[in-house]
């Protein structure tokens, strides 16, 4: 399924896809990256979003990542996300809280190039760009509905850090840096 017919088939939702849906979806994309030279955006000190497209039950954003750049501890507030990796390898970490309220990691994924995660709305997790080649990673994240608000969490407060959105907005509420550094596949 190309890009483009993802997003026709997406766009006949009406309400939230079903997060196993959205999960089957994204597994069978094919996406070809010099199609997306466009909107492919690095920032040299956060993470750069690009929405792609919008549909009625849904966001798509693509998502550069420079080397040791990562997300903060999150959760999606009422969105299930699906995330598909188009370059490089991404590290999930997924997150519980304690009885206290404090996060603590559960367990961790390294995703390749060509696989998809899918998390519901309460999961906590965090997505990083580890790779130790200084390797550059892009994702593609399709939130449904369409992510408002996000809470963050810090291993050192049992209180969360309260929400930020939209999604393709920086937590400070500013389109985050900009810069058309090429993807570095080393």
């Amino acid at each position: 399924m190309t890009l483009n017919e993802f997003f026709e088939d997406l766009d006949h939702y009406e309400s939230p896809i079903p997060l196993e849906e959205l999960r089957e979806k994204m597994e069978l994309l094919k996406v070809n990256l010099p199609d997306l030279n466009g909107a492919l955006r690095f920032g040299e000190k956060n993470y750069r979003r690009t929405l792609l497209h919008k549909g009625p039950a849904y966001e798509a954003l693509l998502i550069c990542w420079s080397h040791g750049q990562r997300s903060p501890i999150h959760d999606h507030r009422g969105s299930a996300c699906g995330v598909r990796v188009l370059c490089g390898s991404a590290t999930e970490t997924r997150f519980e809280l304690s009885g206290k309220g404090y996060v603590h990691p559960v367990g961790t994924d390294r995703l390749s190039e060509g696989e998809t995660t899918a998390s519901a709305d309460a999961d906590i997790h965090q997505v990083s760009n580890l790779q130790g080649d200084r390797t550059d990673l892009v994702t593609l994240h399709v939130y449904s509905p369409p992510l408002r608000s996000m809470r963050s969490y810090s291993i050192d407060s049992s209180d969360p850090e309260g929400t930020f959105g939209p999604a393709f907005r920086s937590r400070q509420g500013a389109v985050a840096e900009r810069s058309d550094k090429k993807i570095n596949k080393s």
